[in-house]
């Protein structure tokens, strides 16, 4: 689901920006964000239009390690460099201007396709030698050292998913849900499987399974083995699927987008694993005995080191466990290491981490919070838990990696503040946990392979983000991008406050506070609230929220305060607080953001009476949850609302609210569109005409029930947009829209306070 109306990026949910820097971070803080009366007001054109729009976030470049001392950078708009970590001496990773006449020399390719081609985001090979272009349906291949292009394919229909093995020797790649492989020195081409249609995809992944399993956007399902001998692919089997088909009204005859698309309680794909060797052969398929009769989910697949098994994790169809197991990649057989179970559902958390004398690092939520773990293998039977590397109550949320010649763990954890991101090392026997980072704010480290040195991504609620680079203790080496945005001196703008909250059992909460720039304490004022509310879904976070974030300062510019506050279960406070919504999602939800109102109500500059409420997606279905069983929001913008669980897809949903069959009541009593005889508050409906993700039947159904009752709302629909807009001109007309509502919902001037 997504966070926002723009168009939204992969990795759902990955909200934290990046960057780093003390000294400059408090300067730029100091000059962009406290009040001046000679700043320019801002504006919807200022913020969104796509012609007049300033830049609020600047640029920061994409770096990836090559090998210790040599990383690779590119920067917005230009072609990759290859960039000495020490001193910063920089240069072409490949020259562009000879790619482009290598391509354009070859029978059949434009120059200016290969203009394109060569300054656009490629595919390279493990030693950045060779890179991937895909050209009107095919693929060639350049060669960075001889300067020569080579056509790898020319059959009809179109090449999909490539990627180079690990040797860079072949190309493997999807052709009409066909699995195939390519040698680069001769072209010569393989079919792994010949049995793919439109209903059995080999290779590459569903609608459901990119979007709720593997990341969006991403659709390649299959694995190369470490030693380039073999490839591991999912086999997903559509037949049973119900379809879900889209319209594009815009053209003089509509367009029809057919998906499989199962909605809770709907079949899923079968699936299975495959392995298959890279030259061809047959197929060996995992074996699947033990979930004879089950529904069960393929979330994640690995290969092991020695390229002898293929790690797969499967799950039953409500997500209730999840077993890790190894599938000999000669013969299918198939072993579980082991299985995880919590008080509600289990959360897929990667594969595992091996080490070299066999043992692996596991993830597991059992505790309330993510923790890492180390098991030994004695290849038969089950793994032995060897014992935890880190405890608490916070979470690791990610693992950059493992320097096993000095024994240390890189990780990066919320610790010890919920709202930061930051960078720690720590023993293999969890000690000498030791903090890296040192800046407050959100930080993203990118380790070289030896773990010398890392790239620090960092930012914080008021400065966008920088890039400096580290020694692996934490020391600053140098500033790779101190990314000064001058927009930010120019507007007018508020500094955000970070709000504890009580709630009514005690409890904690987080949530983020911007007052008026001209904010006057006798006054009273109406609230814009922003919302998420889904589990493990943060939204008050102290990292750069770009345009986001200057809409919000907007509004206070308006004279309204925003108040953006994460619900116990959208906090980043362990899987422990997001269980209590199992099977119920909106109420406990509710519950929270009341006791959010209630502390609005204890401060003297509110009007308790003026306040409004957004949110979409999840958010969307938040706001028309609780302007359907609470009054106290005065209005509430629905964005592209999930209205009635039944109508949402099968993993995400039966995950959070099991099977329809096994919780009818919950699927009944949390549904708006259900409650819409409950509606007092104002409302505008929102959503795309071709949301293929919450699909806009949600707020048809919504509207519906509300027309049969009587009940005055707004609605727009957007055409050809989906879940996250893409048509600059419509992003901007629907933050005018939501705008426009919500000045008219408060009215636009404060109160005199009355208290």
């Amino acid at each position: 689901m997504t966070t926002r109306r723009e168009g939204a990026a992969p990795a759902a949910l990955g909200r934290l920006a990046a960057a780093l820097g003390v000294a400059a971070a408090i300067g730029l803080a100091g000059v962009a964000l406290e009040a001046q009366p000679a700043l320019k007001p801002l504006s919807i054109d200022a913020i969104y239009d796509p012609l007049t729009r300033a830049n609020f976030s600047g640029a920061v470049p994409q770096v990836s390690w090559l090998d210790d001392t040599t990383y690779l950078l590119r920067r917005p708009g230009a072609t990759w460099q290859r960039v000495n970590a020490p001193s910063g001496v920089a240069a072409p990773l490949y020259d562009a201007t000879a790619m482009e006449s290598a391509l354009a020399a070859l029978p059949g390719v434009s120059r200016s396709d290969a203009s394109e081609a060569s300054r656009a985001p490629l595919e390279f090979n493990a030693a950045y030698t060779r890179a991937l272009v895909a050209l009107a349906g095919d693929l060639y291949v350049f060669d960075f050292v001889s300067g020569r292009a080579a056509r790898l394919t020319a059959r009809a229909g179109e090449e999909e998913e490539a990627s180079f093995s690990p040797d860079g020797q072949r190309v493997a790649f999807v052709r009409s849900h066909n699995l195939y492989t390519v040698d680069v020195a001769s072209t010569q081409e393989r079919a792994l499987t010949t049995d793919g249609n439109a209903q059995l995809f080999n290779g590459k992944l569903d609608w459901l399974y990119q979007e709720e399993i593997y990341g969006r956007g991403n659709f390649k399902g299959y694995w190369w083995s470490p030693d380039s001998s073999r490839v591991a692919f999912l086999q997903l089997d559509e037949r049973p699927v119900p379809e879900y088909t889209v319209t594009d009204h815009i053209p003089y005859r509509p367009v029809l987008e057919v998906t499989d698309y199962p909605k809770a309680g709907d079949p899923n794909p079968l699936v299975r694993v495959g392995i298959v060797a890279a030259a061809g052969g047959p197929v060996v398929w995992a074996e699947a005995n033990p979930y004879a009769g089950l529904e069960t989910l393929v979330v994640e697949v690995s290969w092991t080191p020695d390229s002898r098994h293929v790690e797969h994790q499967v799950q039953d169809r409500e997500q209730t466990w999840l077993d890790m197991n190894l599938a000999d990649a000669a013969t299918g057989r198939t072993r579980t290491l082991l299985r995880e179970t919590t008080k509600a559902w289990v959360n897929n958390n990667g594969g595992p981490v091996w080490l070299k004398d066999g043992s692996f690092l596991w993830f597991s939520e059992r505790t309330g919070f993510k923790h890492l773990y180390r098991y030994r293998d004695s290849g038969t039977g089950p793994a032995t838990l060897a014992g935890a590397i880190t405890s608490g109550r916070w979470d690791v949320r990610r693992l950059h990696g493992v320097d096993e010649a000095r024994g240390l763990v890189y990780f990066s954890s919320p610790e010890p503040s919920a709202l930061d991101l930051q960078v720690y090392r720590i023993g293999f026997d969890g000690s000498n946990r030791t903090r890296l980072s040192k800046a407050g704010g959100t930080h993203q480290a990118t380790f070289s392979p030896s773990f010398t040195r890392y790239v620090d991504r960092w930012s914080d609620v008021t400065t966008p983000a920088q890039m400096r680079l580290h020694t692996a203790d934490g020391a600053e080496i140098r500033v790779i991008e101190a990314n000064p945005v001058r927009a930010l001196t120019e507007y007018r703008t508020s500094r955000p406050e970070f709000v504890p909250v009580k709630t009514r059992d005690g409890g904690s909460m987080d949530a983020m506070l911007i007052k008026p720039p001209d904010f006057d304490p006798t006054r009273r004022y109406p609230v814009y609230q922003f919302t998420y509310a889904g589990p493990g879904a943060s939204q008050v976070l102290n990292s750069w929220g770009g345009q986001s974030h200057m809409f919000y300062q907007l509004l206070a510019q308006s004279g309204v305060i925003v108040w953006v506050l994460d619900n116990r279960s959208a906090s980043g406070r362990g899987v422990e607080a997001q269980w209590p919504v199992y099977g119920r999602l909106g109420e406990y939800e509710l519950q929270d953001l009341e006791d959010g109102i209630a502390w609005l109500k204890q401060q003297p500059f509110v009007d308790a009476s003026r306040i409004v409420l957004s949110g979409w997606s999840y958010g969307g279905f938040m706001t028309a949850y609780a302007i359907t069983h609470s009054t106290s929001w005065a209005a509430g913008v629905v964005g592209a609302p999930v209205a009635d669980w039944r109508d949402y897809d099968s993993v995400y949903t039966e995950r959070l609210m099991k099977l329809p069959k096994n919780n009818p009541d919950g699927y009944r009593r949390t549904a708006p569109r259900l409650a819409a005889d409950k509606l007092q508050a104002k409302m505008l409906l929102v959503h795309g005409t071709m949301d293929d993700n919450v699909h806009m039947q949600n707020s048809v159904q919504f509207a519906y029930e509300l027309q049969r009752l009587g009940k005055p709302f707004e609605m727009m629909v957007y055409a050809k947009q989906r879940h996250g807009f893409s048509d600059p001109l419509l992003i901007k007309h629907v933050h005018q829209l939501e705008f426009d509502f919500v000045m008219r919902a408060v009215g636009t001037p404060p109160a005199p306070s009355t208290k």
